[in-house]
């Protein structure tokens, strides 16, 4: 409090700090009626009151300039960048006119034509993963013999001929890749070469060829190839995805059960399995690539056993294929 200010007097010598005393404090205004206010604030919306000006008691400090060393280099910094920009632009350029710098770019650069001929996919011939098999329904086993010629295409299935002296004769053939590794034996007449009957039969399959199968083909499988495969060429097992032969595709799935070890000890993990999803979109020969333990392969191969498939094609036909399906089990 400064000299020239006067201490508030208060009744009866009380303090400010009385809660008796506390409306001598107040502004009178604030026990003024409100239809008296009213008009006075109307008044000085629409015309306020003007207030004297302010009177500014303080001056501005000047500070040191904390970036006048900067500052003063900001000019001479900006010219030194555009010099020595400007010098590497122009040695760049001296150097590509210079026609001695361009005889020894061509003696170490070597133009390469682009290789703009069409773009053509590489197809991957079907290795031997089919087979064949047929017959004439005789009541005797396929006998004995030597295959016929390999081809692309097939006009006449191998058979024992039972007509005498024909007209238009073929030469029967097997649609099986030529550089195809087939038994032989050294016999003239054609049959299986790995049967055992001596009796001349075509075997009791059907669809013309030799052997229990069907497609005209020679052993027991389905197509005009040779073994117990499917759909032409050479094998005994189905075909890899690719090449022409489409994915099989879940249509009937059921989850794998827990089994109580696993369970007990909270164990999770994948089961790795292949499998061979036959042309009846059914799964055979489930094999356990990736285990886990404790009881959980088996469950998996369980599962799998029960599932249906749409089956892989090839042109536009069902056949054997080969996959591998993982079998998850998480505990929840």
């Amino acid at each position: 409090m400064s000299a020239h200010d006067e201490p508030m007097a208060f009744p009866r010598g009380n303090s400010p700090d009385n809660p008796d005393d506390i409306h001598l404090l107040l502004d009178s205004k604030i026990d003024e009626p409100f239809f008296r206010s009213l008009p006075r604030s109307i008044k000085e919306l629409i015309h306020p009151p003007k207030l004297p000006p302010l009177e500014v008691t303080s001056k501005p400090v000047a500070v040191k300039e904390i970036w006048g060393f900067y500052g003063g280099q900001g000019k001479r910094a900006g010219l030194g960048s555009i010099l020595i920009h400007g010098a590497a632009i122009a040695l760049l350029l001296f150097l590509g006119t210079n026609k001695a710098v361009q005889q020894v770019v061509k003696q170490q650069i070597e133009l390469i034509a682009p290789d703009i001929a069409p773009y053509k996919p590489t197809v991957k011939k079907d290795t031997m993963h089919g087979g064949g098999g047929g017959g004439d329904r005789s009541p005797t086993p396929v006998s004995k013999g030597k295959l016929p010629k390999l081809a692309n295409k097939q006009f006449v299935p191998p058979m024992i001929s039972h007509v005498e002296n024909p007209k238009l004769v073929m030469d029967p053939t097997l649609i099986i890749q030529p550089d195809a590794n087939i038994p032989k034996v050294n016999m003239d007449q054609l049959g299986d070469p790995l049967a055992k009957s001596g009796l001349a039969s075509n075997g009791f399959g059907s669809g013309g060829g030799m052997g229990s199968g069907r497609g005209g083909g020679v052993g027991p499988g389905s197509g005009p190839g040779f073994g117990p495969g499917s759909g032409g060429n050479m094998g005994g097992g189905a075909y890899r995805i690719g090449g022409g032969v489409s994915p099989p595709s879940i249509l009937y799935k059921v989850e794998p059960e827990y089994s109580e070890e696993a369970r007990k000890a909270k164990f999770q993990g994948t089961v790795l399995l292949f499998v061979i999803v036959d042309e009846n979109g059914k799964p055979r020969d489930i094999k356990i690539i990736r285990p886990l333990g404790l009881g959980l392969d088996q469950k998996a191969v369980e599962a799998v056993e029960k599932w249906k498939f749409s089956p892989g094609k090839k042109d536009g036909k069902p056949v054997a294929v080969q996959a591998q399906i993982e079998v998850n089990f998480r505990l929840l």
